[in-house]
Formats: structure tokens, C-alpha cells, sequence
């Protein structure tokens, strides 16, 4: 059996060539067979593919034969299968949607924090200045439903966008405390310290390399359940290994396997989360009434 490499990875550098790039990623990507997304950015790449070791091998090269991405790093994981079902190059604004176009990573970094110094933060409840430690949310509610680090602030935001004015709300009530950003795979939390920086915030980290890193790095200490990624798989255990979480066809949102034995759950048709929709709907007309 060819077991397929799936790779995230990502780049805050200037591009300006992005048609020409899209153009040239799509090409390379179907010579190899690869299968996933990349996203081509004024800020930056960022990149899910997957497909057989020497053709990853074979990608990465030629990615890195720009020097712009020379220094490119990733993160791996294991599958029986690729991924993704198909293979897209896309032209966007911004490699994750925030809104804050003064937020320059390219520019300088916030502070990061190893996942080996994090775990031994955790295991000691304090930073290596004796100063608490919070672990702090930038994923989108239903990405921290399928798991997250243990104590964890979790302000439910729905999507990126909606973090600065969350995290502005609550700054008053860390201070004294160092705060420690994170999210799957870096993206979020790169821009999210840096903006928590620049509002006043003292002692702001990013975990580098997100969960997925973490998970390589360290396993599953300080963290519970799985870590929600957006292809196939939709979950990975702290092995880096898929789970048997899925997510709804109909309604989109995520079905453990508990929830799955409900008789509400039909594959490819509805689950619990679709049945307490349609079940909420009535009411809120009623009221609206």
C-alpha cells in the first residue's frame, strides 16, 4: 500500500507575481499528481497537498528553488489516501482573513514559543519567569469543539475577523499573565500576537508550528481530544493519526462518534446538529412572530 504524505505549510513574504505563480503551482502539482489546496497571497503562501513521498520530495524542491520560499518549513502527517479530493491553486487578499492590513509578519514576528518550552511551561504552570501561563484560542468554535489544550480561553469566535475586537474586550484581565496563542497549523496565531502586541498587550507567544507541530513534537500532553484540519480527514488524533470524526455533508458542522450512533446521523444526509437546526427554526419564527 503507498502510504500519501499530506503537508501543511506556510510563508508571510511579498508575492507579486500571483497569476504567473497560480499558473506555474497548478502545472507542477498535476505533473506530480498532488492533491490539495494552495493559496497564493500579496502576504504570503499557504499550502495543504499531499500525495506519494518522492513526488512530495519532488514538490518541495521546486517550491524552495524560489528564494523568496527558500526557507520554507512544513509540517507532515500519514494517510492511506490523499487528503483532498482535488487539486487548487487560488488567488487570495489574504493568506487567513483578518482584516487588519497594518498586521505585517513579514515584517517581524511576536515572540514564539517552542512546543518542547510549552510543555515544560505546562507541566510547570508558570513560564520559565515564574510568570502563569493562558493558553488562548484563535480557531473558530467549531474547530475547538473536536479538541483544544487543557484551561484554555475560548471566546467562540465564529470566524478570524471577528478576534481583534475579542481579544481587545479582554485584555484588562491577563495582564500579570504571560498569554499564549495558538491555533492548527501557525497562520492564525502569527497574526493574532502580533496584533495582541501592538493593543498592549505585554507577554503575548505563539506556539510555533500550531498543534499539528506540538502533536509531532511532543504528542498529546496538556491537550484534549483531536485537532480539527480542514480536509478528508477532519480530525487527527495527538498521533497524527486520522479519527473516526467526521463532518456533516448537509449542514457542515462536526460529528464525533458518539453523535454519529444517533438515529438522526444518516452519512451523507443530516446528523444531530441538523435535527436541533430544524428543530431551533420554528421557535425563532415564533418569536420573530
Amino acid at each position: 500500500m503507498i502510504m500519501h504524505v499530506n503537508i501543511a505549510a506556510y510563508k508571510f513574504v511579498t508575492l507579486d507575481n500571483l497569476e504567473e505563480m497560480r499558473l506555474q503551482y497548478q502545472a507542477q502539482c498535476n505533473e506530480l499528481g498532488l492533491k490539495g489546496t494552495v493559496l497564493l497571497t500579496p502576504e504570503g503562501i499557504n499550502m495543504f497537498v499531499s500525495g506519494p513521498r518522492e513526488q512530495i520530495d519532488q514538490y518541495l524542491a521546486w517550491v524552495r528553488s524560489d528564494a523568496r520560499l527558500a526557507d520554507l518549513e512544513w509540517k507532515e502527517s500519514l494517510s492511506e489516501e490523499q487528503s483532498h479530493r482535488r487539486m487548487l491553486v487560488r488567488i487570495k487578499k489574504e493568506i487567513i482573513t483578518m482584516r487588519m492590513p497594518l498586521i505585517k509578519p513579514e515584517l517581524g514576528r511576536a515572540p514564539s514559543v517552542d512546543p518542547k518550552t510549552l510543555k515544560r511551561w505546562l507541566d510547570q504552570g508558570h513560564d520559565d519567569d515564574g510568570v502563569p501561563v493562558v493558553m488562548m484560542e484563535t480557531r473558530n468554535a467549531f474547530e475547538v469543539d473536536v479538541g483544544t489544550f487543557e484551561n484554555t480561553l475560548d471566546y467562540r469566535i465564529d470566524k478570524f475577523s471577528e478576534f481583534p475586537e475579542v481579544v481587545a474586550k479582554h485584555k484588562d484581565e491577563l495582564q500579570g499573565k504571560t498569554v499564549v496563542t495558538f491555533c492548527t497549523g501557525g497562520i492564525r496565531c502569527e497574526k493574532a500576537a502580533i496584533h495582541m502586541q501592538n493593543i498592549g498587550y505585554e507577554r503575548v507567544y505563539q506556539l510555533d508550528g500550531g498543534i499539528l507541530k506540538y502533536f509531532e513534537e511532543v504528542g498529546g500532553d496538556h491537550y484534549k481530544g483531536d485537532c480539527f484540519v480542514f480536509d478528508y480527514r477532519t480530525a487527527l488524533n495527538p498521533k497524527l493519526e486520522p479519527t473516526e470524526t467526521v463532518q456533516c455533508f448537509a449542514c457542515r458542522a462536526v460529528v464525533t462518534p458518539r453523535q454519529q450512533l444517533a438515529p438522526e446521523y444518516v452519512v451523507g444526509v443530516s446528523c444531530p446538529h441538523c435535527a436541533h437546526k430544524s428543530a431551533a427554526a420554528p421557535e425563532q419564527n415564533q418569536a420573530q412572530a
